[in-house]
């Protein structure tokens, strides 16, 4: 079994599962939002209903309904995340940030395709801004947001798992494992960011080498952690969903100054 000092050779690209185990080590703690409900008014004009019990949540909207497990997070005091890793519809999960205080959300679907396509991202991402009816919305609306182009920093998942991301553009970052089992690879993906609030953005990749991708929500604040989730296939082709989240280390930041990324 390779250690975690040994360098991999170039060539033994790891599968999802391999690289995702252990990555939910220092993960925030999960929150009950059982005898909870949340009707969610979408910017595409459609909704999004979600009622909760201990360990199940039943939705409906965005063109389907079920009952399924979900995962939830208090990443602050008025700010959960919530992700559905759904089994009532295979190879998907839905991924909900709202904040109780403003009644602003934003909602990302991920999907697996049923065929991988050449130079495209095997899992694709849907973004929506959305409210609450948990009172009237107040504050910025989540949108897309330049703030992370040209922030460097360090993610710690766990004592096995340390990552560097460099955020490059509109659209792409860039990585690579500084410790872990994918020590010494990296990659340039496709990437979304969302400012949420104040030091709260979420992250989004969509890797291109394997079939996998993932929603992270960082803050940016005082705590400096991040939570997040990967939907995609393992070693054996089956789809499966990843709990994720550590500490944020940001080692610093350019500014460009004439000519900017996209």
């Amino acid at each position: 079994m390779t250690d975690d000092t040994t360098d991999p050779a170039l060539d033994e690209w790891r599968t999802y599962d391999e690289f995702a185990a252990g990555i939910d080590t220092y993960r925030l703690p999960s929150a009950d939002l059982s005898g909870t409900s949340l009707v969610l008014a979408l910017d595409d004009g459609g909704t999004l209903s979600l009622r909760f019990d201990a360990e199940e949540v039943g939705w409906e909207g965005l063109g389907g309904a079920g009952t399924d497990p979900y995962d939830a997070v208090a990443v602050r005091e008025d700010v959960v995340f919530v992700n559905l890793p759904l089994v009532s519809r295979e190879r998907e999960a839905l991924t909900i940030v709202y904040s109780t205080a403003t009644h602003r959300a934003t909602v990302v679907r991920s999907t697996i395709a049923a065929e991988a396509v050449p130079g495209t991202p095997q899992v694709s991402q849907d973004f929506w801004a959305a409210t609450t009816d948990g009172g009237v919305p107040t504050g910025e609306v989540p949108a897309p947001s330049r703030d992370l182009i040209g922030k460097r920093n360090v993610y710690r998942y766990s004592p096995h798992h340390l990552y560097e991301h460099v955020y490059v553009s509109s659209q792409r970052y860039a990585w690579q494992c500084l410790e872990g089992v994918q020590r010494g690879h990296g990659d340039m993906d496709l990437s979304t960011v969302w400012k949420f609030a104040d030091g709260l953005y979420l992250f989004c990749f969509r890797e291109f080498r394997i079939a996998v991708a993932s929603v992270w929500l960082h803050d940016l604040g005082y705590q400096l952690m991040t939570t997040g989730i990967f939907l995609g296939l393992n070693g054996d082709g089956d789809s499966e969903h990843s709990r994720a989240g550590g500490h944020i280390y940001p080692l610093g930041s350019v500014a460009y100054p004439d000519a900017q990324p996209i």
